[in-house]
């Protein structure tokens, strides 16, 4: 399988600041990450609600939440992109190519996040692959298993049939397609989960001893998404944030979720190391990061790239450069 190279190993993670033209467009042409990621959409959009599809950023220790300095955290409860894959896979071209006119070098790789049925990630992936055959610049496809935002089912990432079944696809991935793919877990929090995950790997692996090898295309693994089930009250003690159910819970990111995602970076890149047929894939970490110790910290738990996301909420563009010029 071709090696994932992220040069420099630092992202932006799947978010609502990674939606809009204006917003991927400012995020290709930084020279301090080394791949961008459009926020998760699906074949046909997300029905946005203003009144009900909110985030917030917030100090975590609760105490100083209007100054900014003090904010580290996010809560959301915005589902995903409200922009149809078609339409986002326009704007792709569109940023590249208005790249490569000015510098025919720059060809950053681009993550494209998507989620939806299996049927759905099959067609979006084949939606990708036109894209690629098109265009210089690396495709990555990222299958979101772990939105905790979405009711009706848990997350696929939770449970072996809906691992299984999500791995299972991807033998439906064209032949001679050069995209890079990989999965987005949640943030788990049970040793359960993490045998749960290797179960679900280790069911596709062929061969034996050092012949083993991986039948599936499967080339990285985003650790980890945001932690559902969580609540902002205002200081009336009310929810800060409006929901689909009126309950204003979402998912909660940034400074809180730092120690779980190191711990998830941790125990993923052992649970692939214990296989040859696994150890191909890499990890990227995501979960906090908004300073060069951060970064510097996933990249010990194991994590190949690093994904920044609440930081780059509250601080734009310029923390990216910051965290790589930090000593």
């Amino acid at each position: 399988m071709e090696d994932l190279v992220i040069d420099p190993p630092l992202i932006n993670s799947s978010n609502p600041w990674a939606t809009g033209i204006a917003q991927l467009r400012d995020l290709y042409e930084c020279p301090f990450i080394g791949a961008i990621t459009v926020r998760t959409s699906t074949l046909a959009g997300f029905a946005h609600d203003d009144s009900i599809h909110q985030y917030g950023l917030f100090d975590p220790s609760f105490s100083n939440s209007n100054k900014s300095k003090a904010v580290s955290a996010s809560l959301n409860t915005l589902g995903y992109s409200p922009i149809p894959l078609s339409q986002t896979l326009e704007t792709i071209k569109q940023i590249i190519l208005e790249s490569t006119d000015r510098d025919d070098k720059k060809q950053k790789p681009v993550i494209v996040s998507i989620t939806g049925a299996t049927d759905e990630i099959i067609q979006s992936i084949n939606l990708i692959d036109g894209l690629q055959k098109e265009i210089k610049a690396t495709l990555l496809v990222e299958i979101n298993l772990s939105c905790p935002n979405i009711g009706g089912k848990p997350p696929p990432a939770f449970t072996l049939e809906g691992l299984t079944e999500y791995l299972g696809c991807l033998k439906d991935v064209p032949s001679g397609t050069s995209l890079l793919i990989g999965v987005k877990t949640p943030p788990y929090s049970n040793p359960e989960n993490f045998t749960i995950l290797r179960r679900a790997f280790e069911s596709f692996v062929i061969g034996e001893g050092t012949s083993k090898k991986l039948g599936i295309p499967l080339h990285f693994i985003t650790a980890t998404n945001t932690i559902g089930c969580s609540l902002l009250l205002d200081a009336q003690l009310k929810p800060q944030l409006n929901s689909a159910d009126g309950t204003g819970i979402g998912g909660l990111a940034g400074a809180p979720l730092h120690a779980l995602a190191l711990g998830n970076v941790k125990l993923i890149r052992k649970l692939l190391d214990s296989n040859p047929a696994l150890s191909h894939i890499q990890v990227i970490g995501i979960g906090g990061v908004s300073d060069r110790p951060g970064f510097d910290r996933m990249q010990a738990a194991g994590a190949k790239i690093v994904g920044v996301g609440t930081a780059f909420g509250v601080h734009g563009i310029p923390i990216f450069e910051n965290i790589l010029k930090e000593k």
